[in-house]
């Protein structure tokens, strides 16, 4: 069966963050995920879960300012002291909403120091990251971003994100594949599915070219979803889209008695 997720920072954007939890749960989903809420008070977002009756299956550490372009700085060695403390700040939210995942987006070429300079850094703030996630059962996950919104990203396909996890070598990390994001980058999704879904440790998913529900864009949804059935993938599968009309109107392709749990076929999908 295949498990979804209702992504709050895309989803009821005419709401405050913390009233979005209760739109997801009357909307019908048992699950939901969210970038770094920059801003709130994590006080009222762990409130605002546990009122609403939802699982966080995953959460963005903070990143930066997303909208001015950034997208992390753990490649950074100036930055290693100011990363650490977003990681343990990050890490203690997943323990209070009982959150398993959490994706550390891992920043753009610097374009002052080596490419190589830079890996190496990524590395050693994840190699003192992982035994504190592991000691929490987290996983964290590495995200692959398209180079035509996120043109200096370090990781842009997902051969360059497997390569980094083999040299890594830890079971607490996995890769974030982000459907969107690899369609238009290298394509081929049934096929990455089927020969890395071990490597998989959680799905997000929009309709490119414009980013909004399925349905709406090129990839085949009702074939991609099977595979990822067929596969095995037992995680939840993030609906990080930006809503064509409204929200509520958007997820029609998924029927409320189904946003917990569905089978491919039973989407509305033209295929």
């Amino acid at each position: 069966m295949l498990r979804f997720a209702a992504n709050l920072s895309m989803l009821w954007r005419e709401a405050s963050f913390v009233d979005r939890f209760k739109r997801a749960a009357d909307a019908g989903f048992g699950a939901v995920e969210f970038l770094w809420p920059r801003g709130e008070d994590l006080d009222k977002v762990v409130w605002a879960k546990e009122a609403a009756g939802v699982q966080v299956v995953l959460h963005n550490m903070d990143a930066g300012d997303m909208a001015a372009g950034d997208r992390g700085y753990a490649n950074d060695p100036s930055r290693r002291e100011e990363w650490c403390a977003a990681f343990l700040k990050a890490l203690d939210l997943t323990k209070r909403l009982g959150c398993p995942r959490l994706n550390c987006l891992v920043g753009n070429d610097l374009g002052t120091i080596p490419k190589e300079a830079q890996l190496d850094c990524l590395r050693e703030n994840l190699a003192w990251a992982i035994p504190k996630a592991a000691d929490a059962r987290v996983s964290l996950m590495l995200e692959a971003l398209n180079a035509w919104e996120n043109p200096r990203y370090l990781f842009k396909r997902t051969a360059e994100i497997l390569a980094f996890m083999e040299r890594l070598g830890s079971p607490w990390v996995k890769y974030q594949y982000d459907i969107y994001h690899m369609q238009r980058m290298e394509g081929n999704l049934i096929l990455t599915i089927k020969t890395n879904v071990h490597q998989i440790g959680h799905v997000q998913i929009a309709d490119p070219p414009k980013r909004h529900q399925p349905g709406t864009g090129e990839v085949a949804w009702r074939r991609v979803l099977a595979a990822l059935e067929e596969a095995g993938y037992d995680g939840h599968i993030g609906l990080e889209y930006i809503p064509l009309g409204s929200t509520d109107d958007s997820l029609a392709w998924l029927p409320r008695e189904r946003r917990k749990a569905s089978t491919a076929a039973d989407l509305i999908l033209p295929y």
